[in-house]
């Protein structure tokens, strides 16, 4: 059996990108000590230790994968965008300080039958009814300042990619707008039914499908309140990648696979684009305004509309079935 010296040496004399798979991962965490001579580039630390948030990366193709995994109800609690921003921190440090070669950002869920549900519905009843209208400005500045970044892929040449899995609702569908290409399973949902309790998804929906699909259908789509489904979007251009359930991480692989010749290329595009169809931070924060202002004149048959959907979510990870939005309104 070789000693810890020779198994150290051999593991040195393995490529880079075996070293930096370690690190990644978490594998090599006990060897760093043992290991001496030059690191290999690496996924900073800190995101690999997320509340909410699993991540990892793949050297091969210069992938990170996050996936949330929420606790408690799938929504964007304060914890999970604390997460996220630290999530982008860290992947920024990992390209410019780290010097990692990221190609892609792919972002899904683990909750079972849901990408997200959206805004935290239980802080927004508690807001309100508090008075607090600066306090829901300050949530959804939050937001939009993660969905800018992610708009923007951290200001890095990279291509960023949305994985649904699982149905996508208010927040959690903006969200999906502000990347590159989104990937979704057959039976997957898309919607915003903040309408049924008298709101609007104030935090970037209107601002994305007004330059993609027009203000008319913009419109239409949010005042209606209906849900989609994978197969609509995919129609409409806002899904660019349609596949069976279980095969969205597969279609990931295969889209990278494929275009791997072109990337260069498929990410200036997507920075071009960015740039014809700007959207600027100071438009999402004063939407933002209007949204918390709207949200402050909902009534109490409106509340508890909120607060019947805040205990459908959280039913949710008690029985682990995937959420059906149509039925669960009433």
């Amino acid at each position: 059996m070789p000693s810890s010296a020779g198994l150290a040496k051999g593991l040195l004399s393995f490529p880079n990108k075996f070293s930096t798979h370690l690190r990644s991962t978490g594998s090599g965490q006990a060897l760093d000590s043992q290991i001496t001579g030059p690191v290999a580039p690496a996924l900073d630390r800190e995101v690999l230790g997320l509340h909410q948030i699993e991540v990892s990366y793949e050297p091969l193709d210069a992938i990170v994968w996050a996936y949330m995994r929420p606790e408690g109800r799938p929504c964007q609690n304060p914890g999970m965008l604390s997460d996220f921003k630290r999530l982008q921190d860290g992947v920024e440090r990992s390209y410019t300080q780290n010097k990692l070669d990221i190609k892609y950002f792919v972002f899904g869920s683990h909750f079972p039958g849901v990408f997200s549900l959206g805004g935290d519905l239980n802080l927004f009843v508690d807001r309100i009814r508090k008075g607090d209208e600066i306090g829901l400005i300050n949530y959804g500045k939050e937001c939009v300042e993660v969905l800018y970044r992610n708009m923007n892929a951290l200001s890095l040449p990279i291509i960023t990619i949305g994985l649904v899995q699982g149905d996508a609702l208010g927040g959690g569908f903006e969200g999906l707008l502000s990347f590159d290409v989104i990937v979704a399973e057959k039976g997957t949902k898309f919607g915003f039914p903040e309408i049924l309790f008298g709101l609007f998804p104030g935090m970037g929906a209107y601002s994305f499908l007004a330059r993609r699909l027009g203000t008319i259908k913009a419109q239409e789509m949010i005042l209606e309140g209906r849900m989609y489904s994978a197969e609509e979007m995919h129609a409409l251009g806002i899904v660019h990648i349609l596949v069976e359930q279980g095969q969205g991480k597969a279609a990931v692989r295969a889209y990278i696979s494929r275009n791997s010749r072109r990337r260069n290329g498929q990410q200036a595009i997507y920075q071009a684009a960015r740039a014809v169809n700007r959207i600027s931070l100071e438009e999402l924060e004063e939407i933002v305004t209007v949204w918390a202002a709207a949200a402050m004149n909902l009534n109490e048959r409106d509340l508890s509309i909120m607060e019947r959907l805040v205990r459908a979510q959280d039913r949710l990870k008690e029985k682990s079935y995937t959420f059906a939005p149509e039925t669960k309104y009433a």
